[in-house]
């Protein structure tokens, strides 16, 4: 997610379009509890307490719109300590999803998805607060920049040498009580990160590969070129020791210049950075969405993964986003997130090609080629922010389906089994937002065991259940714990 970004010098990470206003649409009072965490920051934590809502009554202002296919089945709409903030990310483990947003995370319990509970809302503001659970540890990324690592930190501009961003970890062993354990801070900070677990004489640690961007001269933290990732080991045994392995140069020529596009809007990034990677652990694959280039990865060995693959599209694509395999890694999907997610780019006017996803096919020697776009086919209103976002397969047999988010363009399931002709198979989305209110929409949209659930930047989180005979195997499959960008081996009978 490249919303909101460093427009402006890193303190606050506001988006260049204005500033970002939290709906006015009236919450629960909550009980509250505060605790001292330990390690190197304190959190407060909030919880439980929930404005649960069902269907289209969870906030009235909303206009709900679905396919027959798919029923909303709840709402948790913002409150307590994160209620100003933007929900984010989003990672699930033993029936409890991991919610990121701009002022923390909560833990929710989704055991009965009809009707999940909070189970804890833990304050520590720092965007974007891309989020992982590893077992008895979580992970979060702050990509702006801050007066110190602790969750009591305040904005502070990059060009101080002592202002800090990076990774967060906390333990997560009594998910009512999570304790802050550790900071690791990083060139650029961390947009986002993506788990890559160790395996053979590296297995007991996490890999954390750390995208970032947007370097500047006067940012002493954050210099050019930044043509890296950070990797960061964990120890999972002792998380305490965790700190910056290596910082691969994945672009020794730089990586894509950028240029203009065909509209203003369209403008090609260049690449300085990554912005998202998703791993494959099983295959030792890593696919790269790196603003002006998309890359494939060998990560055998983890701690020095090389570029094996490279392509650009500098016709339709104005930011690479993010990436999703299929489930025998013979295709990937890249997004592009024109507009930075803030622009409403689902209309006629932008067209089926910018703005969407990318399927690329992957041959066995890992060479990507191009083979068609795909957009929802639904055009959104001009104050609808609506473009390619995240989203996770569907474990099914013999089909490539996904679940992803589109902002305002709301929740979308998709099929591109035939790589040539995706589809739609089914959708949910809200109508426009007041007009006061600022941008919105579905960030984040995950298939966990069974179930559909989204983090919306502006409504919280939602649960669905997408009906549909293409899924019902899919509804066997249980897995204890789901990083979206560290894809998981699964079969299905």
């Amino acid at each position: 997610m490249s919303l909101p970004r460093r427009a402006h010098p890193r303190t606050g990470g506001r988006h260049p379009g204005g500033t970002l206003r939290r709906p006015t649409t009236a919450v629960a009072a909550i009980a509250a509890l505060a605790f001292s965490g330990v390690g190197v920051g304190s959190a407060v934590a909030t919880g439980p307490g929930d404005r649960i809502g069902v269907s289209g009554t969870d906030l009235q202002t909303d206009e709900i719109g679905r396919s027959a296919n798919v029923k909303h089945l709840a709402n948790i709409a913002p409150s307590g300590a994160l209620a100003e903030g933007l929900g984010t990310d989003m990672a699930s483990r033993d029936g409890k999803a991991f919610v990121g947003n701009y002022d923390g995370f909560s833990i929710i319990d989704v055991s009965n998805p009809g009707k999940p509970k909070t189970v804890v809302r833990v304050s520590c503001p720092g965007s974007q607060n891309d989020i992982s659970v590893s077992g008895d540890l979580l992970y979060l990324s702050t990509d702006s920049s801050r007066s110190d690592d602790s969750c009591a930190s305040t904005s502070q501009s990059a060009t101080q040498k002592e202002s800090w961003e990076g990774i967060k970890i906390f333990d997560i062993s009594d998910v009512k009580n999570p304790k802050y354990v550790k900071s690791v801070e990083t060139a650029c900070g961390s947009h986002t990160h993506t788990l890559v677990p160790g395996k053979g004489k590296t297995k007991g640690n996490d890999y954390l590969y750390v995208s970032s961007y947007s370097p500047r001269a006067e940012y002493p933290d954050c210099q050019t070129p930044h043509d890296l990732i950070s990797i960061v080991k964990v120890d999972k045994a002792n998380p305490t020791t965790a700190e910056v392995i290596a910082t691969p140069n994945l672009f020794p020529d730089g990586g894509n210049p950028g240029g203009p596009g065909p509209t203003p809007i369209a403008n090609r990034s260049s690449t300085t950075g990554c912005h998202d990677i998703t791993a494959l652990p099983h295959k030792d694959l890593a696919a790269g969405a790196c603003m002006g280039d998309g890359i494939i990865m060998d990560i055998a060995d983890r701690e020095q993964p090389k570029v094996i693959e490279r392509v650009q599209d500098n016709e339709n694509f104005a930011f690479w986003h993010s990436a999703t395999f299929n489930a025998d890694a013979t295709k990937v999907v890249f997004t592009d997130e024109l507009g930075g997610g803030g622009a409403a780019t689902c209309d006629a006017e932008t067209g089926p090609d910018r703005g969407a996803n990318a399927i690329y096919d992957l041959s066995a020697d890992h060479e990507l080629t191009f083979r068609s776009y795909f957009k929802i086919p639904r055009h959104q209103t001009e104050t609808e922010n609506c473009v390619a976002h995240n989203g996770s397969l569907i474990p099914v047999a013999g089909r490539d389906l996904m679940v992803q988010s589109r902002y305002r363009g709301g929740v979308s399931v998709w099929d591109f089994t035939d790589s040539d002709n995706p589809r739609e198979l089914g959708y949910f989305e809200r109508g426009p937002l007041p007009a006061d209110e600022g941008i919105g929409g579905t960030r984040s949209t995950y298939y966990y065991n069974g179930h559909v659930f989204s983090s919306d930047i502006a409504r919280g989180f939602d649960v669905l259940k997408f009906n549909d005979p293409a899924v019902k195997r899919a509804d066997t499959i249980r897995m204890g714990e789901l990083n979206p960008q560290s894809q998981p081996e699964y079969s299905v009978r």
